[in-house]
């Protein structure tokens, strides 16, 4: 007899990956893969939308062939500030263009002219002035640079909807991809900002569904419910907010490392926005209190310079282990050495410098400066608040060195890490339920580990 279980395209900017969930929300199954980058008509890198749907639905389809499995529903996780652009046709008119493409000040400066001030805007949206990573200044960019292009717009969805639309045809809006860092939101007035409606944007997005909405349908002749899809750092929140009976900080770690606070009952402050908070959103339509670092891709830029320096093998900087020895030389007479590539910090010196004669001191070196980022970001998130427990997930929940580093700097806090592989995609099955979880949830599906801080004589 088939085991019933749920898919989940769980899609992230380096790798994408799916899985079957049992019943029980047990992985049974898992595949990754990842594409090689194109460029949009300005040679800016973004990702391969049509090799991305082509595997989404070869894969999906050879899935529903397969004996073992009766696949009852499937969802939809990934990252945001990425809209999908739809002609009358329902056919892609532009590249997926990525965030981290620059965005011209002129555009940024007549955006404020007309809806500023900068700071009141940024408290009411939850959203700081982040370029392209702000996905409603993605789409303001292209109605005044593109204005042939942006005519031809009939809906603009964001990414995880896209992915939904490419196995339903039906387009439609989700609040967490509407709610996290767009400049889209308005959380005084759970509505679109002003300013959605003065440019007329909302007539391109489609009507808003709660985001445990799923359609029920014949996909190839299989009846199956199809999810609207979620963002993937709160469908990452999800399985911690049904499971935990404490408040708690989640450090969901990738390419950005995301400190979420969801217990935070006020809308943002100015000066929440000033030390860098912003707003995700819970699948409630209630704020995330949010700290973000770039520190996976600055992780990655740093790692590939001392790989290089040090003649060492790419991959070598995952075989390295904490070494207290080495901790205790460094902290002895500390100084910074790393000048940041993607991440801005006002201490930091002006070119780096490696005093080291070999790779490990070196990483170590890396890693504190990297931890004590990590450590700050949290306690922004925490606003002053006390919270006794700290959650870590994505990739850097493997990283020994990170994980020994944190629960020495946070040792006032219960830190526990959970198994990276699964990120996002757990929640975005549990979304499809109402399904209540007990507190043991997250020790049989997510491995979660109990860390204790190292001691110091």
């Amino acid at each position: 007899m088939k085991k019933n279980v749920t898919a989940v395209f769980d899609i992230g900017k380096t790798n994408k990956k799916f899985f079957l969930f049992d019943a029980d929300y047990q992985e049974v199954y898992r595949e990754y893969s990842s594409f090689e980058q194109i460029e949009d008509e300005d040679g800016h890198p973004t990702e391969d939308l049509n090799a991305l749907k082509t595997w989404l639905q070869d894969l999906f389809d050879r899935m529903l062939k397969e004996k073992e499995y009766n696949i009852t529903a499937i969802n939809f996780s990934t990252y945001g500030a990425s809209l999908v652009h739809l002609d009358e046709n329902g056919e892609v008119l532009t590249p997926l263009y990525n965030y981290t493409k620059p965005l011209d000040q002129k555009v940024v400066d007549s955006f404020f002219e007309k809806y500023g001030p900068e700071l009141d805007f940024s408290v009411a949206t939850g959203s700081d002035n982040s370029g392209m990573l702000n996905s409603g200044l993605q789409l303001y960019w292209l109605k005044y640079s593109k204005p042939e292009v942006f005519k031809k717009i009939r809906y603009s969805l964001h990414l995880p909807q896209y992915i939904s639309f490419v196995f339903t045809g039906i387009p439609i809006s989700e609040y967490t991809s509407i709610g996290c860092h767009t400049a889209l939101w308005d959380y005084r007035k759970q509505d679109y900002h002003d300013w959605v409606y003065k440019e007329g944007f909302y007539k391109i997005f489609p009507p808003i569904v709660s985001t445990g909405t799923s359609i029920n349908m014949n996909y190839h002749g299989k009846r199956m419910s199809i999810g609207v899809g979620i963002h993937d750092s709160s469908s990452a929140l999800l399985p911690y907010i049904r499971s935990a009976d404490e408040k708690f900080i989640l450090v969901s770690t990738g390419t950005w490392s995301i400190s979420l606070n969801p217990f935070s009952e006020q809308n943002l402050t100015d000066e929440d926005v000033k030390s860098g908070c912003i707003n995700y959103m819970r699948v409630n339509g209630k704020p995330v209190k949010a700290a973000r670092l770039f520190l996976g891709n600055e992780y990655n830029l740093q790692v590939k310079k001392l790989s290089d320096h040090f003649k060492v093998s790419p991959d070598y900087h995952k075989e390295v282990k904490f070494n207290k020895e080495i901790y205790l030389k460094i902290i002895n007479d500390f100084e910074l050495c790393f000048n940041w590539i993607g991440i801005h910090d006002e201490k930091m010196p002006d070119a780096t410098k490696i005093p080291y004669d070999d790779f490990e001191n070196a990483y170590h070196q890396l890693m504190v400066e990297l931890a004590l980022l990590q450590v700050k970001n949290v306690q922004i998130a925490a606003s002053g608040e006390k919270i006794d427990n700290l959650f870590i997930d994505g990739g850097f929940s493997d990283n020994e060195v990170y994980v020994k580093l944190l629960s020495h700097y946070l040792k006032e806090m219960e830190l526990r890490t959970t198994d990276s592989s699964l990120g996002s995609a757990l929640g975005a099955a549990l979304i499809l339920t109402d399904t209540k979880l007990d507190t043991e949830f997250l020790r049989k599906n997510y491995s979660l580990k109990k860390h204790v801080p190292f001691i110091i004589s």
